[in-house]
């Protein structure tokens, strides 16, 4: 869709951006699958300096999700586009988090341990997929329409 006029390639390539925050985070829950199949591992490498410093810094997810929100989804000076796709991004890092306390809820079941490794592959890989899916349309100058995630940014980025 792309009513709300053309988008430039310094937008497509910002809107792009936002979308490694929940690369970076839904990456933990990548272990099973990744030990599986060692090979998709190598997709992976160039983010393994962004993954060190994100690891490393205390807090630096919430660093940035609240900078994300604050200084570019509430800034009406930034393109709809950028603002849109950085909102979207930050909803998928919430169920990152929300799926991290589901996990944690399951591992006390004293039979949790397939129940973990399904629900741990079956988030990274719908996430993975989901950014992916986002990329691709921020690059092609479309806002990615992900069912519910879309219309939850609609409601806090009006038309």
């Amino acid at each position: 869709m792309t009513w709300r006029g053309s988008t430039t390639v310094k937008d497509r390539i910002f809107a792009c951006l936002p979308y490694l925050l929940p690369v970076v985070e839904v990456f933990a829950f990548g272990e099973f699958f990744l030990t599986q199949f060692p090979p998709v591992q190598f997709l992976f490498l160039p983010l393994l300096p962004l993954l060190r410093i994100y690891y490393g810094v205390r807090y630096a997810g919430l660093i940035i999700f609240f900078a994300l929100f604050i200084f570019v989804v509430r800034n009406e000076k930034i393109s709809h586009f950028i603002r849109f796709n950085t909102m979207q991004a930050i909803l998928l890092d919430i169920i990152v988090f929300l799926f991290g306390i589901l996990t944690d809820v399951v591992r006390l079941l004293p039979t949790g341990g397939f129940a973990v490794q399904t629900l741990y592959t079956t988030v990274f890989l719908g996430i993975v997929a989901a950014c992916v899916y986002s990329m691709i349309q921020s690059l092609l100058g479309r806002y990615a329409e992900i069912p519910a995630i879309s219309d939850a940014v609609y409601m806090q980025l009006p038309r």
